[in-house]
């Protein structure tokens, strides 16, 4: 069992594998499409039958038998692939998988090493059948005196990643527990997601699902889709995947990355809390929270916000903190329509970081295909001191808990995109600044904080001073002082809310904030947990 913080420097075991009838069975032959993976410079298993159905009775069986981890192989070897070793291993671009043809995005994989020792199983599927990519050292490039050259064949892969056509870089990969993640429309990595999440934010050890077994579709040259069907493991759960993942070309001339995820769900154990369509990401300080930056950039953050679109309509925006204790905060909902990490701040001035470029991270939102019923969105902040930390986790939550014996079925759609759509009617929130309270120029009182909120959307084209646009603050404790709402001055349909935070105590206040005019809700309820010093 690890701690959040432990994941990435090891990777829960896989359970031992048994063959069912649709998957594992020894094939009697291979299509013509083997012999061109051959061309690859690839050394492929033997042919066995494969059907997503038979994939998912196999997850139900082994769901009936206890979790088996297997030993790590070769452990003295993967030791000593520290980071800087593992740096110096690159893939051999004449040995990547349809690299000359034969699918739409060509693969690469991922080697083994201190922070990667368990193997993943890779398979190529074709007309029904399926052959393991066995490892061999030269599928790699590495120094004459590495310990990577050591390793025999057959040691198995960390994971895998998706290229572009040119193989010049990839904009997909599968890499870590359950973990997979894609640059998005900018090509810039940032926050994870996850297949499944089981106890994140409790005060009892996380426990991290494996994808243990990929197999992988090759799809037509002329489509700018990839499908993978991969195996989920744990303690507790055994799962089967199917994840299509499409390039969607917008107006903008960017991609968003379109993920349609089915997953089947079998319990081995009682599961205290259920995590579906999970996020990991990155929050240390942002315009909100100033005096936590250590740093001489302005802003760190891989996502600055929590968007929610709930079953009965209402949009919430809830920006991130770095609080100073694990604090877990539930949103309550019925069917819900979408929820998401995202970086909305796409300013390179508000980062100033030229080698990283966080105004470039994606926002990744959950649509789901199927009504979901009632649950709740949790959003998880973990104090962190270091931008190197994914402190923030965010996953949906169903009411009724999974239990040993149970099965379930969640199908969604997850998109890593620049902005989610949102109505013309409603502002957005643009940014959230904090101060001492009071007004300047006279006595600040204590244990006051000033909020500041802008808000911008075609919603006040046309409003003024003069046209009674109110705000609607209220307080879980304390008492809201000093509010109103106005028009930035030379910035056409943006408005601000202004107002005071008078509490004492060090206890979290919820904030729920909106601007109103002639009774119709003018903006996105704004929510936010502040945590006074005392």
């Amino acid at each position: 069992m690890l701690t959040r913080r432990q994941f990435t420097t090891a990777v829960v075991s896989s359970a031992g594998l048994a063959l069912v009838p649709g998957v594992g069975w020894p094939g009697v032959g291979w299509p013509g499409g083997g012999e061109a993976l051959a061309r690859d410079g690839l050394s492929l298993g033997e042919p066995v039958a494969f059907t997503f159905e038979g994939l998912i009775e196999r997850a139900r069986v082994l769901a009936q038998s206890a979790y088996a981890p297997s030993p790590v192989a070769n452990g003295e070897i993967l030791e000593a692939i520290d980071y800087d070793a593992a740096q110096k291993i690159k893939y051999n671009r004449e040995r990547t998988l349809w690299g000359k043809g034969g699918a739409a995005f060509p693969v690469q994989f991922f080697h083994l090493g201190r922070y990667a020792k368990e193997p993943v199983r890779v398979h190529v599927l074709e007309s029904g059948l399926a052959r393991e990519v066995v490892y061999r050292p030269d599928l790699f490039e590495t120094p004459a005196d590495h310990p990577a050259r050591k390793l025999p064949a057959g040691a198995g892969f960390a994971g895998f990643r998706v290229m572009y056509p040119d193989i010049k870089g990839d904009w997909l990969a599968f890499l870590g527990a359950s973990y997979f993640r894609s640059g998005g429309p900018f090509d810039q990595y940032g926050l994870s997601a996850r297949g499944l999440a089981i106890d994140t934010g409790l005060a009892t050890p996380e426990e991290f699902p494996r994808f243990g077994e990929f197999w992988l579709v090759p799809e037509p040259r002329s489509s700018r889709r990839t499908t993978v069907h991969a195996l989920l493991e744990s303690k507790s759960v055994t799962g089967a995947y199917t994840i299509v993942t499409e390039r969607k070309r917008q107006a903008s001339g960017r991609d968003h990355i379109v993920m349609e995820i089915d997953a089947h769900l079998f319990a081995r154990a009682d599961v205290q809390r259920l995590g579906i369509a999970a996020f990991s990401s990155m929050f240390w300080y942002g315009e909100t929270t100033r005096r936590q930056g250590a740093d001489w950039r302005p802003e760190i953050h891989d996502s600055d916000g929590l968007a929610i679109w709930t079953g009965k309509g209402e949009r919430i925006w809830r920006p991130l903190a770095n609080p100073r204790r694990v604090t877990t905060n539930a949103f309550l909902d019925e069917n819900i329509r979408g929820f998401g990490l995202l970086q909305r701040d796409r300013l390179f001035a508000h980062y100033l970081d030229d080698g990283v470029f966080y105004e470039k991270r994606p926002s990744v939102w959950v649509e789901p295909l199927d009504p979901w019923g009632k649950g709740a969105v949790h959003l998880v902040e973990i104090p962190t001191d270091d931008e190197i930390h994914d402190n923030i986790a965010a996953y949906w939550n169903p009411e009724v808990p999974l239990r040993k014996g149970d099965r379930r079925r969640f199908r969604y759609r997850l998109t890593w995109l620049d902005e989610i759509a949102f109505p013309k009617e409603l502002g957005r929130n643009i940014g959230t600044w904090t101060g001492v309270g009071g007004r300047p120029g006279q006595p600040r009182p204590k244990g006051v904080r000033k909020f500041v909120l802008d808000f911008e959307g075609e919603a006040f084209k046309g409003l003024t001073w003069a046209d009674g646009v109110e705000i609607v603050a209220t307080a879980s404790r304390g008492a809201i002082a000093h509010s109103y709402a106005h028009p930035v001055a030379r910035h056409e349909g943006r408005f601000r809310a202004v107002f005071d935070v008078n509490v004492t105590g060090t206890e979290p206040v919820d904030i729920r904030v909106f601007l109103r005019h002639k009774g119709r809700a003018l903006t996105e309820t704004w929510l936010y947990q502040y945590h006074p010093e005392g």
